[in-house]
């Protein structure tokens, strides 16, 4: 069933109306017709089973049919703070890590980042990153669209971080296997978590060890080096496994 975001109910309870770019994708590209049923999600993890009353020229009318959680949701909001990668790697993370169950996604410029946005430049490939995130929470059924951030140095990434439950850090240099695993469990009734990643090269030490004063946990992912593309993912495949109601 195709999947259409809405923040602005008409509040009559009974029917939505989806406006803007939609209604252009409804009528012309997907085609859809009256009758047909669609599910309209409020952004916040809310589901509405509609159909399709009415198709204007700028606005579709859907009629609710059915109200549910989106089962798509973790109980934890998940926030990867992503070391700026090159080329458009981070274009892949976000769709990836969205479809994994993240909430949030913070480009972060550390020590050894090599691909340094310009500032003229960092609003548009906002906007790009986030029609990213959109598209890819559509397609994996999210309830919510996840966010990408404005880019944040590594200190202000840390400052963020704090007001966190829980935070962790891979490092190749972690203590052992057993003790990511009891890191992993511990995250259960968590409200909010953390998850830091380097770009190619890498965390600086000093970074692992500012990021240990403020409270993350240094962790291991095994006895393989991962590519800053693979990491995050791998960590998000983790946690969206042992989370899963």
């Amino acid at each position: 069933m195709h999947r259409f975001y809405v923040d602005d109910f008409n509040g009559n309870g009974k029917e939505i109306h989806i406006t803007g770019s939609d209604v252009n994708h409804i009528k012309n590209v997907l085609r859809l017709k009256i009758g047909d049923m669609i599910t309209v999600s409020d952004g916040s993890g809310t589901d509405y089973i509609c159909k399709i009353d009415d198709i204007m020229s700028d606005v579709v009318v859907a009629a609710i049919e059915d109200v549910m959680r989106n089962a798509a949701e973790l109980g934890t909001k998940i926030t990867l703070f992503q070391g700026m990668p090159k080329s458009d790697k981070l274009e892949f993370i976000i769709q990836k890590a969205v479809e994994l169950g993240v909430t949030e996604i913070v480009p972060v410029i550390t020590k050894r980042t090599v691909a340094k946005p310009d500032k003229g430049k960092q609003e548009k490939k906002l906007a790009r990153y986030n029609a990213i995130a959109e598209s890819a929470a559509k397609q994996s059924g999210r309830g919510i669209i996840p966010v990408v951030k404005p880019f944040l140095s590594f200190g202000e990434a840390l400052s963020y971080a704090k007001g966190l439950d829980m935070n962790m850090i891979p490092y190749e240099e972690a203590l052992g296997i057993e003790y990511s695993r009891e890191v992993i469990k511990s995250i259960k009734g968590k409200k909010s978590l953390g998850i830091f990643i380097g770009p190619e090269g890498g965390f600086a030490k000093e970074e692992v060890e500012a990021a240990k004063d403020m409270g993350a946990h240094c962790i291991t992912l095994g006895n393989r080096i991962l590519r800053t593309e693979t990491a995050g993912l791998v960590v998000l495949s983790i946690i969206m496994f042992f989370l899963e109601e």
